[in-house]
């Protein structure tokens, strides 16, 4: 099993494929390692000599941000939106959508399960 920057990438998959297992790198990211260390894309882990697998791990740490790194460089970025109070950071606090998608009726899975409020079905029966 080869591991790079610090993870295990799965051996029965294409290079392109097992690299996007890689927090920090996409399918583009991947191809454009793939195309950098003049290994085919498609070809399977398991077959990639000791040579080819180092030439990948030297790309990946001289040119992108991976893994622990990634992690803490986006959590210190929060926390300094948070800090500033920044709109994007007020959206973090209050736990709701952060890139302009719309509330009113989704966003459930960053806002959490429905809660019911109280009082709400007998306001229609006092007005009337």
């Amino acid at each position: 099993m080869a591991r790079i920057a610090g993870v295990n990438i799965p051996t029965n998959k294409g290079v392109a494929t097992s690299l996007m297992s890689i927090h920090g790198i996409g399918r583009t990211s991947a191809e454009i390692i793939c195309k950098k260390a003049d290994v085919p894309s498609k070809k399977r882990v398991q077959s990639l000599t000791e040579g080819e697998i180092s030439k990948i791990r030297q790309i990946i740490t001289d040119s992108y941000v991976v893994e622990g790194d990634l992690r803490r460089k986006v959590s210190l970025d929060i926390k300094r939106m948070l800090d500033l109070s920044t709109y994007k950071g007020i959206r973090h606090r209050k736990k709701l959508p952060v890139r302009g998608q719309r509330t009113h009726s989704n966003a459930r899975t960053r806002k959490g399960k429905a809660k019911p409020i109280a009082g709400k079905k007998g306001v229609k029966a006092l007005k009337g």
